[in-house]
Order: C-alpha cells, then structure tokens, then sequence
C-alpha cells in the first residue's frame, strides 16, 4: 500500500510519527525533511547560551535512532518540489536525484519560517534570524568559534542587536544577557510583548531585562547594516558592524539578530492549490482542502482555534495527538484546551493565556496581587484570559480553572 507521507521533522511531524505508532505499528510511514532530521526541543534554540549548550548538545535524539525506534523511512536532506493531489503523490529532489512518491495520506508540517523586513546597507545580509537547529548552529559559532568551550564561550562578550521586542526576543535578549553578552533591543512598540502583555506587566519585563543589561530602543527600526570603518583596521576588538537606527542612533555590533515573528509556511501548499490563509486552512479534523491531505503545527490555520494560528508547542501535541488517531482509522475532531504558554525570561517569570484577539474586552489588575496578575475580563465580566508574573506564576492552574475559553 501506498504510505503514510509527512513532510517535516520538526515537533510537529516526529509527534505525529509517535503518536500514530501507539495506534497502528504496520503501516509504512515516510518522513521527508530538508534537513537532518534529528529530533530537538525548538524552544531550547532561546535559552542555550545561558545554560552553556552548544548546538550539538541540543539535539536528544539523532534522527537514524527515531527512524528505528519509529520504525519509519526517514529522507533526509530532501526537498518537496511539489504536490499532486491529483494523483496523490509528491515531487522531490535529494542530491541529483529526483523522483516521485505515492501516498495513501499525506501531513504537511513544514513550520513557519521568520518574517524578513528590508534592512539596507552593505552587511545587510548579516541580519540572522534564528528558527531552527541549523540557523542556530550558524549564530552560535559566530558568536563562539567552533572548539571554544562550552564553559568559556560565555566570556567572549559580544555586541548583539536584536530586531524585536516580541517574545522570541524576549527570550533571546534574557538569554543572551544572561550569557554575558551586550544587548540592545530595537521596536516600533512602546514597550516589550505589547501586543501580548497589559502594559504594567510588559514595563515590569522592561525593568527586569534593563538589570540584566539590556538596553531598549522603543520607537525605532534598524534602517542599514554596514561593516564597520575603524580608523585603525588593526583593531580587532571593535564590533565588526554599525546598526543604522531610524531615530537617527548608530549602534554597535558584532551581530545582529532578526527575531520579528514567524509566517507560516504555506508555499508548497499554495502551489497545490490548496486554501491557504493566515496558514494552510484545516477543518476540525486537520483535513485541508484537499482530500487525505493534512496539515499541523505552525503552518496550520485551525478552525478549532476561530482560525487562528498558534505557533506553540502544546498545540501541536494536542494536534498530533488527534491527528494520529484521524490516521489510524478513528476520526478525531481537534478540541484544544485551554493553554497558557509559559514564557522564558527567567529575569522575569510570565505566564500567558491569550484571550482569542477578537475578544472583546479589558485587561483588570488583581486587587491583591497588583504586580504580578491580571485578568482579561470580557464585557459581561467573564474572565477570559489572563498574566502572570514572577511569583504569582504559581497561580497558573486557580487561574486556568478560573478561565472560560
């Protein structure tokens, strides 16, 4: 029989793989991915240099012991040229070698990839962005030469722009603060996590990262990166670029850091001509617009979440949990709880659950405990969301009973 097909190792595509072998050990399952397909916790990409993990380090199970263990066909290092509903197969290319596969089902879940804003200047395409093992490995090293000691690296303090102050920013900025590097951060917005934190608690995260080091350039965008001109080109020590600001300031750097958002990754999908909006659409079982063809993670646009996408990982468990027991023969409407999504600045602890943003409604502080929670509250009173920060992060489950979805 034709097998099962997922394009993508990342969390999305191996937790499927995983939860469908609990159901149905026989059927073949073939896993493409452009790259190794070794088995990493995404979210670890931001708290790295803190913990002192190399890239290498970051990988808890190399991709030839989850194809065995998962008893499935693993192409690595392979691009999906395209998709054929037609005739349900897919088009792709390893090294010179092309060739055509047949599938019973097929799961798309190809990610996100960093939203990219036009930077001008000479070292324009020194902008990095960080959204997989391999963009990590890059960053790492040129910020750590290869060989350097995991316990030593964090002396070698560097000057680091990044370009955002959302919450893989954040993170990063905490993160690499932490390590012992310089770090300035550069918004459009008023403060940090505007869009997702009431304004007490993002001026909160503001002071605790401030105390770390970290510096904050609200107001502004990066306009230009060029390498630098030292009067005397001996010099070494000097950072090895200038960050061109739109206030006019000119920062130093030794690397800069893109860190945006994400945009789901709906080309191959949109080539097929399946329905693709914010994401590639699904119904509540993940089926896209094309029949035996499926879609999770973050590069799905759920209809069990009001059509939004979540680009976290307790979403993609819940996805792929369902989603495999669709596959396995019992069709599995995905029902997702509530999730608050634990953000890592461990400067300043925080907890979010987000009310869906058509939710009309304000943000109310808690009486008691003024500088750490507040809850979103809909016009009828109703909570609906809420934050937490530093010790009142131990509220988590009396507020997520408290929450009506």
């Amino acid at each position: 029989m034709a097998p099962l097909i997922i394009i993508g190792a990342g969390l999305a595509g191996w937790t499927t793989v995983r939860e469908f072998r609990k159901l149905d050990t026989t059927t073949p399952v073939v896993v493409i991915t452009r790259d190794s397909g070794d088995f990493y916790a995404k979210p670890s990409l931001s708290n790295a240099f803190a913990q002192k993990r190399t890239p290498e380090q970051l990988v808890s199970t190399p991709a030839a012991k989850m194809a065995d263990t998962l008893q499935v066909t693993l192409l690595a290092h392979t691009q999906v040229d395209g998709i054929d509903v037609a005739s349900s197969s897919v088009h792709t290319t390893q090294g010179d070698t092309a060739q055509t596969l047949a599938y019973s089902r097929l799961v798309l879940a190809t990610g996100a990839q960093p939203i990219r804003v036009p930077v001008q200047g000479n070292a324009s395409g020194r902008v990095q962005s960080v959204n997989s093992l391999d963009d990590f490995f890059s960053f790492f090293y040129g910020l750590s030469p290869r060989g350097t000691c995991a316990d030593s690296y964090q002396f070698q303090s560097k000057n680091i722009v990044i370009m955002g102050a959302g919450l893989i920013g954040c993170e990063f900025a905490n993160d690499l603060a932490q390590a012992g590097h310089r770090v300035q951060v550069v918004d459009p917005s008023t403060r940090p996590l505007a869009a997702l934190l009431p304004e007490p608690a993002g001026l909160q995260l503001q002071e605790a990262l401030g105390t770390l080091g970290v510096v904050w350039h609200f107001g502004a965008t990066v306009q230009a990166v060029d390498t630098r001109e030292p009067a005397d080109t001996a010099d070494t020590d000097l950072p090895a670029l200038t960050v061109q600001l739109s206030n006019g300031q000119t920062l130093p750097a030794d690397a800069v850091l893109s860190a945006i958002g994400l945009r789901a990754d709906t080309a191959l999908a949109s080539a097929a001509g399946l329905a693709c909006e914010r994401g590639i659409v699904v119904d509540a079982y993940l089926q896209t617009s094309a029949p035996q063809v499926y879609a999770l993670g973050d590069g799905a646009q759920y209809a069990s979440a009001g059509q939004r996408t979540l680009p976290y990982v307790m979403p993609i468990m819940q996805a792929a949990k369902a989603l495999a027991a669709t596959l396995a023969g019992t069709p599995t409407p995905l029902v997702f709880p509530l999730m608050p999504v634990a953000i890592k600045t461990p400067a300043l602890p925080i907890v979010v659950a987000a009310a869906h943003p058509a939710q009309a409604g304000s943000w109310v502080a808690d009486d008691e405990a003024s500088h750490g929670l507040w809850r979103f509250l809909d016009p009828q009173g109703v909570q609906r969301g809420f934050v937490l920060t530093g010790t009142q992060t131990t509220r988590r489950m009396e507020q997520a009973r408290a929450t009506s979805l």
